[in-house]
C-alpha cells in the first residue's frame, strides 16, 4: 500500500469533494486547520485507515451511526459513537447510559439522510444535522487521533479534547 501524503491521489483534488469542503469549513469556524492526508485507497474500516497511517487501530476514531428506534413507533434518531478504531462498541451499554431506546447499526440510507456523508468518509463533524454525539474515553490516552475527513480517502488529525469540544460530544467508556 502507498505511503499517505497530503497531496491529492487521483485524478481530482479530495480537498474540494463537497463533503471534504464541509468537513474543513466546519472545523476553520472552530479555529482549527488540521492536517489532512489523502489516502491512496479508500479506508472504509479502522484497520484500513490505521494500515494506511502507519498507527494501530486504537488510534482512529471510528464514526459510527447509531439508529435510536422509539417504542412508539415515531421515527429513529441518530447517535454518532466516535469510538476508537479498536473496539467494539456495546450498545446496550451506551443506550442505558444516555438513557436510549435500543441501538442498531443505522442504514446506509440513514447514515446518507443524516450526515450527508457515505459510510466510510462520515466526519465527526459537518453533518446536515450534528447528532447527539458519544466520544469514546480511550481515544484520551493519544496524543493524536485520526478521523474521517468526509471521504472515504481523506482523514484529519485531532485530539480527544477537540473531539467533544467540536462536536458537543459526551465523554463515555463504550465497552
Amino acid at each position: 500500500m502507498s505511503a499517505p501524503t497530503n497531496e491529492p491521489s487521483g485524478e481530482h483534488d479530495r480537498s474540494e469533494h463537497p463533503s471534504v469542503a464541509r468537513v474543513l469549513d466546519v472545523l476553520r469556524s472552530h479555529g482549527h486547520t488540521p492536517e489532512i492526508r489523502h489516502l491512496p485507497d479508500a479506508v472504509r474500516t479502522a484497520a484500513a485507515a490505521a494500515e494506511a497511517l502507519g498507527i494501530t487501530p486504537a488510534e482512529i476514531a471510528n464514526s459510527l451511526v447509531f439508529a435510536a428506534d422509539p417504542a412508539d413507533g415515531s421515527p429513529a434518531t441518530p447517535l454518532l459513537v466516535l469510538s476508537s478504531g479498536g473496539h467494539k462498541v456495546d450498545l446496550v451499554k451506551i443506550a442505558e447510559a444516555l438513557d436510549l431506546p435500543p441501538l442498531r447499526r443505522a442504514t446506509p440510507e440513514e447514515v446518507r439522510s443524516w450526515t450527508g456523508f457515505a459510510i466510510g468518509g462520515v466526519a465527526p463533524v459537518g453533518h446536515l444535522q450534528q447528532p447527539r454525539t458519544v466520544v469514546d474515553v480511550s481515544l484520551a490516552r493519544f496524543a493524536v487521533v485520526w478521523a474521517a475527513a468526509g471521504h472515504s480517502h481523506s482523514v484529519f488529525a485531532t485530539t480527544y479534547a477537540d473531539l467533544i469540544t467540536l462536536t458537543g460530544g459526551t465523554p463515555l467508556e463504550v465497552v
